[in-house]
């Protein structure tokens, strides 16, 4: 059985005891999590595909993380000018483990 979900702005392929990487979510780490957002849901004798959400169907978590990705550095600058710019960015995600798919 296996269910594709939308995250944070992307899909994801998802199967019951997997763990899975999203943008943050809010929630204290043990907290638990149902996704209603499925796109599609596949088990041994339905599939389900939904226009654009599967009615009913939702996929339950638990946050095991809360953690920040890489540094990613930006550096602007144009040669001769004097002008330069560095910024930087980390990105929050949240770390999930997939308990349940319900149909």
């Amino acid at each position: 059985m296996y269910a594709v979900i939308e995250a944070g702005g992307q899909q994801f392929k998802v199967q019951e005891g997997e763990m899975l990487r999203v943008e943050k979510l809010d929630g204290e780490v043990g907290a638990r999590v149902e996704i209603d957002k499925v796109l599609f849901v596949r088990t041994d004798t339905v599939v389900k595909i939904g226009a654009p959400y599967v009615q009913g169907a939702k996929v339950i978590g638990e946050i095991v993380a809360q953690e920040l990705g890489d540094k990613v550095i930006v550096f602007k600058f144009k040669r001769r000018k004097g002008y330069h710019k560095k910024r930087g960015h980390r990105q929050h995600y949240t770390k999930l483990k997939i308990s349940q798919i319900m149909v």
